[in-house]
Order: structure tokens, then C-alpha cells, then sequence
């Protein structure tokens, strides 16, 4: 007979109340190393933390590691409430099962699935004509798949360096100190593009009344050891669209001969549907290359991005590599070899499943319910910072009104509103900008305005709870939404880098 309140030890039978709290490891555990059992929460591994930082010398059973693993994932945020990231969160399950299958396809393979290889250029060809690059016929547009944005940033930037470089020497020139320019509400890897290619960075500085690029600024910059200009389709902050026809216009008149890269990250497959009369792409004489994300609202999950040029003269031979791999002669222009090829396949069922029709019955609603979103917000108070009616991304960026008697910050709220299930992120803005502080709210495919409703309901609840509470209690509040929930694997001796704008203002990164 099993007495629940006491443990056999030495054979004796001791009452677990009079067991000392150290004591409990005394208490033998399930020896079922060498028998298969199906209950899980039964076995051994239940009441064993899981391993860290070595490899277990034994197997575990595969329900066991599974259920593990889930478990302990169930503790992350929902990816639908996730409104800190743009990244698609939602793919219909027909396609989810194809890319199922093909997880262990290698895309490099050219050989050994030409069928799929073919499914990328037709998707480079169509995100190509989509912002109407050149093409002359039936040519296949100049394009590659990437891992996501940042690696199709990093070849785009490599591709003007490059440029730039055959030039200067070409006219016996000094070419060893290449610059370029951008906003400093740059997502974090065109500082990495420039720090790791040995380029100076060269920013325009945001204000605490301009989020975005100043064209004029950003020209007068030019000088001949610059390589490029990038400008953002879609801030990652603000969701802003920065001129970028302003931008190629003034380095016409001024006869300047100086490259346009435009990250179209979030943009590239929003404007071209809720603003087709937006001019920002190829259509611009000065835009020599664009990358995009198709894990954004290309409407793939993680991670496909896209880089296109305007032509092979914008592409250096030097950069493209002719190799016999497997059996199959083929060129290779990217940073890593190996990468699935699921997510193309994704990609490419997006493009000829919804169409441009679909796309733009998608972007409509979304830049719909994200204006109502900032309509009721501004109906709070708030003060707006993003832009409507298709004139940005379909997000609300804001911040809160001033008030000098507020114990609180948008921090706090962002706080409160993750209580509740929902992922808001605040952040301090680019440097210059009088450290302002903001919330931002990306609206996705499967954010409903019913979903919108729910969220602003818990909003008001959040900002009645904050007003509610007293000095003393909201000091304390302060000290526990800073302190982390959980240790993130940085190494200490990387923390008190001082070379980022991160490291350097504060600027907290949006995240993509």
C-alpha cells in the first residue's frame, strides 16, 4: 500500500512533513532508464531539469523530448498578438504541408531540383516586373532569394562598394575610404553592412519633429568617395515612407552620379498595392538595387528576402561565382551556400495564389483597420506619430500626451499590455529625437478588427491600472518591467560595446 504522505527511506517510513526542504532530494526517484513507459509526466525526465550546456549521455524517448520542448515553449508569447514584429504569423495550411515536405530540400541542389530552382527565378521575375525593372523581352530580371532582408542588404551594399571601387581605380583614383549614407532610424544591419565592410557610415539625423530622411541633407553628404544612398520604404519605427524620388531628383539636377539603394523590407510588398502612384522603385533612373522580405507582408514565414538590381551593370562579374556543383554548372552570388528551400516554394504559391488582386484585398484591410486603430488611439490622447491612408505601413506608432504628473511611461503600458497576453513594443527613439519614447502596433494578415477591438479594450484597461496606482507602487512597477525575465545568452564581455547607435544613445532597434 502507497501512503502519498510519506516517502520509504532506509526502510523506514518517514512522514513527508518532517522532511527538511533539502531532504526532498533524498527521495528516490523513478528508475526507468531501461524500460519504456508512454507516460511522460511519469517518467524520469519529468523531475529532471532539462540539460543546458552539455549533451545527455542517453537518448530520450521521442515523446518525451517533444513534449519537453513544447512545454517549454508554451511559456513564449502568441506569435498573432505579437504586434512587435512584421514577420507573417499566418500561411494557409495548402501550402504549409508542401513546405512541410520540402524541408529537407537544399535550394543549392540546382541539379537535383531544377523544378524548384525554377520557382525561384519565377518569383525573382515577378518581384522584378512588380517594380518595374528594365527587362528587355523574356530576360530574366537580375535577382536572388536571400535568407531574409539583412542578407540581401549585405550583397546590395557589397554590389555598390564594388561599383564604386572599379570606378575609382578605373580613373586612378584613391578608393580605400568608401562612405555611406542613410537615416539613423536604420534598422540595426546597415550599421553591421558598414561596420563589417569597412564602410564609414554617414547619417542623417532624425529630429523630435522628422522620423525620416532629409532628402536635401542626404545629398549634400555626397561627396566622391560615397557609394550609395539608401532610403527606406517603411521605417522600421514609424512605418513612414522616405522620399525617395525626392532624393533621385535632386542628384539629377545636381548631376550627381551617386547610387540609390531603397530597403523596401516591409514596404516592398505594401506600397506597390495600396499606392501604386508612389514613385520609390525602379521607375527612378538613381535606384540601382531593392531588397525586400517575403517573410514580411510577402506573406511567408521566416525567413525568404528578395535582392534585385536594375541590371547586370549594377552587379559585378567579380561578385558572381561559376561553379559545378553536383553535376550542374550554375552561378552563386550570396553570402551562405546551403538554405532551405521551403520558403521559396512559399513564396512562389503566394505570388500565383492571391495574385495582385489578393495582395491588394489584403493591404487594403490591413491599412483599414490600422486607421481605425489610430483613430481611436488619438481619440485617447495619444499623440500619432505613423502616417494613414496608405501613406506608410499598416502600423500606429504613438506616444503617450505630455503630462507631468504621470508616474508612468510607454514603457510601463508595454508592460501591462504583455500581462495581458499582447506584445507591444515601446522604444526610444533615434538619436537627436530628445530620447522620445513610443509605442508601436504593426498590423498583420490575421489581425482582424475584431482583434483590434479586444486590443484596444485591454489599452484602456492598461492606462486605467497605471493611473491607479500609487507613487510607491508604481516605483516598484518601474524596477520590475526593467529587470528581465530571462537571462539572454549575451556574453559579458560584449556588453558595454560603444560602437552602435545603440551603444552610443540609447536608440532602442525596432524589430523586424
Amino acid at each position: 500500500m502507497v501512503h502519498l504522505a510519506s516517502v520509504k527511506k532506509d526502510h523506514e517510513v518517514v512522514p513527508l512533513a518532517s522532511l527538511k526542504l533539502d531532504s526532498i532530494e533524498t527521495i528516490p526517484a523513478v528508475d526507468d532508464s531501461n524500460t519504456y513507459s508512454d507516460n511522460i509526466y511519469g517518467s524520469r525526465f519529468a523531475a529532471e531539469h532539462l540539460p543546458q550546456h552539455e549533451m545527455p549521455e542517453r537518448e530520450m524517448p521521442p515523446q518525451v523530448a517533444a513534449r519537453m520542448i513544447k512545454d517549454d515553449l508554451s511559456l513564449d508569447g502568441t506569435p498573432s498578438l505579437n504586434l512587435a514584429t512584421f514577420v507573417t504569423s499566418f500561411m494557409e495550411p495548402e501550402i504549409e504541408q508542401i513546405m512541410t515536405e520540402s524541408l529537407s530540400k537544399n535550394f543549392i541542389d540546382y541539379e537535383e531540383y531544377p523544378h524548384t530552382v525554377e520557382l525561384h527565378n519565377r518569383c525573382v521575375n515577378m518581384i522584378a516586373r512588380l517594380y518595374h525593372a528594365p527587362t528587355d523581352g523574356e530576360e530574366n530580371a537580375m535577382g536572388t532569394s536571400t535568407v531574409g532582408s539583412s542578407e540581401a542588404i549585405m550583397l546590395s551594399v557589397l554590389a555598390m562598394k564594388k561599383r564604386w571601387q572599379k570606378k575609382r581605380k578605373a580613373e586612378g583614383k584613391d578608393h580605400s575610404n568608401p562612405n555611406l549614407i542613410f537615416s539613423s532610424s536604420v534598422q540595426v544591419c546597415w550599421e553591421k553592412a558598414c561596420r563589417y565592410m569597412e564602410i564609414e557610415e554617414r547619417y542623417v539625423y532624425c529630429t523630435n519633429t522628422r522620423f525620416v530622411i532629409d532628402p536635401k541633407e542626404a545629398v549634400d553628404l555626397v561627396d566622391e568617395n560615397t557609394i550609395g544612398i539608401c532610403a527606406i520604404l517603411g521605417s522600421t519605427y514609424t512605418g513612414e515612407y522616405e522620399d525617395v524620388k525626392a532624393i533621385n531628383n535632386l542628384l539629377v539636377e545636381r548631376g550627381i552620379d551617386c547610387a540609390i539603394h531603397v530597403d523596401a523590407a516591409s514596404g516592398g510588398f505594401v506600397a506597390p498595392f495600396v499606392k501604386p502612384e508612389l514613385e520609390w522603385d525602379f521607375r527612378l533612373e538613381k535606384v540601382v538595387s531593392i531588397n525586400v522580405s517575403g517573410h514580411k507582408y510577402g506573406l511567408v514565414y521566416p525567413g525568404v528576402g528578395w535582392a534585385i538590381w536594375r541590371s547586370p551593370a549594377f552587379l559585378d562579374k567579380d561578385l558572381v561565382f561559376n561553379i559545378n556543383y553536383l553535376g550542374a554548372d550554375q552561378s552563386s552570388f550570396t553570402l551562405n551556400f546551403s538554405k532551405g528551400a521551403s520558403h521559396i516554394i512559399g513564396q512562389y504559391y503566394q505570388l500565383i495564389r492571391l495574385g495582385k488582386h489578393g495582395y491588394r484585398s489584403i493591404m487594403t484591410n490591413i491599412t483599414r483597420v490600422s486607421d481605425y486603430m489610430a483613430s481611436e488611439l488619438q481619440k485617447m490622447g495619444m499623440v500619432l506619430m505613423s502616417q494613414t491612408r496608405g501613406n506608410g505601413l499598416p502600423l500606429v506608432a504613438f506616444h503617450l500626451p505630455p503630462n507631468a504628473d504621470r508616474e508612468y511611461d510607454e514603457f510601463a503600458i508595454a508592460h501591462q499590455l504583455r500581462e495581458r497576453g499582447w506584445i507591444v513594443p515601446a522604444y526610444t527613439m533615434a538619436p537627436h529625437c530628445d530620447k522620445l519614447k513610443m509605442l508601436r502596433m504593426v498590423i498583420r494578415e490575421d489581425f482582424s478588427m475584431a482583434r483590434a477591438d479586444s486590443l484596444l479594450e485591454d489599452f484602456k484597461l492598461a492606462i486605467q491600472t497605471l493611473d491607479s496606482m500609487d507613487q510607491a507602487l508604481i516605483a516598484k512597477y518601474q524596477i520590475h518591467k526593467r529587470a528581465p525575465r530571462h537571462r539572454h545568452d549575451t556574453h559579458a564581455h560584449y556588453k558595454d560595446e560603444k560602437h552602435s547607435l545603440q551603444g552610443k544613445t540609447g536608440k532602442t532597434h525596432g524589430v523586424c
